[in-house]
C-alpha cells in the first residue's frame, strides 16, 4: 500500500519514493504526496525525476487495490528511486476550492440544516448540491454575503486522522444525504473548520480560510424537487 503523505501535509510539493510496481496503468510508490482524486477533488498531476530523466505524471488511477501514477512514455523500472514533484500551482488552487466548498456546505449545515446531495470541482471553480425545497436570488445573496464573512474571519482548519468508532462519536460527521465510507475503513480522516464546521474528508485543504480568497456564486439552479445547486468560482 502506498503511504499517503498528503493526508497529514496538503502542503507537501517534493519527495522521495522507490517505484514498487509498474505496468500498463503507470507505477505505483511506497510512498506519494499526489492525490489520486475523490470526493469531487480531480487527481493531481506533476513529475517524476530520476536523475536526468523525468517522467510526467498526467493524473492518479486506483486499481487492483493500488494508487497509479500514470505516466505518458516510457516508465520508471521497479525499484528505482524517484522524485516526485506535484503541479503546484494547480493543487493549490484545488486546495483553495475544496477549502470553499467546505465553507459553503459549514454554513448552509448550520443555518439552514440542508444536507449535502452532491458535488464537484475544478481549479477555480465548484458545485454543490443541496437539499433545499426553494432556493431564491435573496437567498443565494444571502448565503454569498455569509461565506465570504467566514472567509475574512480567518479561521484555522485541522486535520485529524481518528480510529471509526471514535470518529463517529462526533455529531454530524457526514454531511451528505448517504454515508459514502465503507465499513472497512477502520481510520477516519476528519477536516476541521474551526468554529464553522467538522467533516470526514479526504481531500487537500488550506490551512486558514483567509487563503480561500472571495467567493462568489456564479450560478444556481433547481436540480429537482429536493436538489438545488449552488456554483461558486474563486479570483485567480
Amino acid at each position: 500500500m502506498t503511504d499517503l503523505l498528503y493526508l497529514e501535509d496538503s502542503y507537501l510539493k517534493r519527495f522521495n519514493a522507490r517505484v514498487t510496481a509498474a505496468s500498463e496503468l503507470g507505477v505505483s510508490l511506497d510512498q506519494s504526496a499526489f492525490y489520486p482524486g475523490g470526493g469531487g477533488q480531480p487527481s493531481d498531476c506533476g513529475v517524476l525525476r530520476q536523475g536526468d530523466a523525468v517522467y510526467q505524471v498526467a493524473r492518479m488511477k486506483r486499481a487492483d487495490g493500488e494508487i497509479w501514477h500514470v505516466i505518458e512514455g516510457s516508465l520508471p523500472e521497479v525499484g528505482a528511486q524517484v522524485t516526485g514533484e506535484i503541479d503546484w500551482d494547480r493543487r493549490y488552487t484545488l486546495m483553495r476550492v475544496h477549502t470553499a466548498m467546505h465553507i459553503l456546505c459549514g454554513v448552509i449545515w448550520r443555518d439552514y440544516g440542508a444536507s449535502v446531495t452532491g458535488g464537484n470541482m475544478e481549479p477555480l471553480r465548484g458545485r454543490m448540491d443541496f437539499e433545499f425545497e426553494s432556493l431564491t436570488k435573496e437567498l443565494v445573496e444571502e448565503i454569498e454575503i455569509k461565506i465570504n464573512a467566514e472567509v475574512q474571519a480567518a479561521r484555522p482548519i485541522r486535520i485529524e486522522i481518528l480510529p471509526r468508532a471514535e470518529a463517529f462519536e462526533i455529531p454530524d460527521l457526514i454531511r451528505t444525504k448517504i454515508n459514502l465510507l465503507p465499513p472497512a475503513i477502520k481510520e477516519v480522516r476528519v477536516v476541521e473548520i474551526e468554529g464553522l464546521d467538522l467533516q470526514a474528508d479526504g481531500g487537500t485543504h488550506v490551512a486558514n480560510t483567509e487563503e480561500v480568497g472571495a467567493i462568489r456564486i456564479v450560478d444556481y439552479k433547481s436540480k429537482g424537487a429536493l436538489n438545488k445547486r449552488l456554483v461558486v468560482e474563486l479570483e485567480a
